[in-house]
């Protein structure tokens, strides 16, 4: 996947169809971290692989990822 930038040189990856920076050493905790509705979420789609929240703090974002959002739904 070829890594887009911002105009200004900085990489981004897409989190939900929608562009947001990228930083070295960046991980799936630091992107949730920043994101007013971060903490709701259990599960992420990397690049399509699952990845669950036990292992958000040691899981990488490369640069030029693609992360879905996947919302917890409760029901009975």
């Amino acid at each position: 996947m070829p890594v887009v930038k911002f105009w200004d040189g900085a990489e981004m990856i897409t989190v939900d169809d929608r562009p947001m920076p990228w930083h070295a050493g960046m991980c799936v905790a630091d992107l949730l971290a920043g994101l007013p509705d971060g903490h709701l979420y259990a599960v992420v789609k990397m690049d399509g692989r699952l990845i669950g929240r036990p292992r958000f703090a040691g899981t990488q974002v490369p640069d030029g990822a693609r992360i879905d959002l996947i919302p917890m739904i409760a029901g009975g």
